[in-house]
């Protein structure tokens, strides 16, 4: 089974930029962006097909994420600009789409452990 590692989070402040990596070990289809602060759900972020790169993301980051892949890598990224303390979550990448519907969690079968972004006021 493919292995997903996500880096890049961190601490930034409001209006600041983080770019977030998703690291497979093996080659991947349609994966995509969830995200969760606690006591909440696994949020859909952005997701992206292949081999077209037909892309979806979440009206909340519409226009200041950007989500993309690099094929010789097996990577994909989320550059994330513009940041606001809602975007505040554990971010993680998902891989092996299942069918039916892009943002929900259920669609996907493979995680990776996630990464901490904090947007400071």
């Amino acid at each position: 089974q493919v292995q997903l590692v996500e880096s890049g989070g961190g601490l930034v402040q409001s209006g600041g930029s983080l770019r977030l990596s998703c690291a497979a070990s093996g080659r991947t289809f349609t994966m995509g962006w969830f995200r969760q602060v606690p006591g909440k759900e696994r949020e859909f972020v952005v997701h992206i097909s292949r081999p077209d790169d037909r892309t979806g993301y979440a009206d909340s980051v519409k226009g200041r994420f950007t989500i993309s892949r690099d094929y010789a890598k097996n990577t994909m990224y989320l550059q994330m600009n513009s940041l606001k303390p809602e975007d505040t979550a554990v971010y993680y990448c998902a891989a092996h789409f299942l069918g039916g519907d892009f943002t929900r969690p259920q669609g996907f079968r493979s995680w990776g452990q996630g990464t901490q972004v904090t947007v400071s006021s």
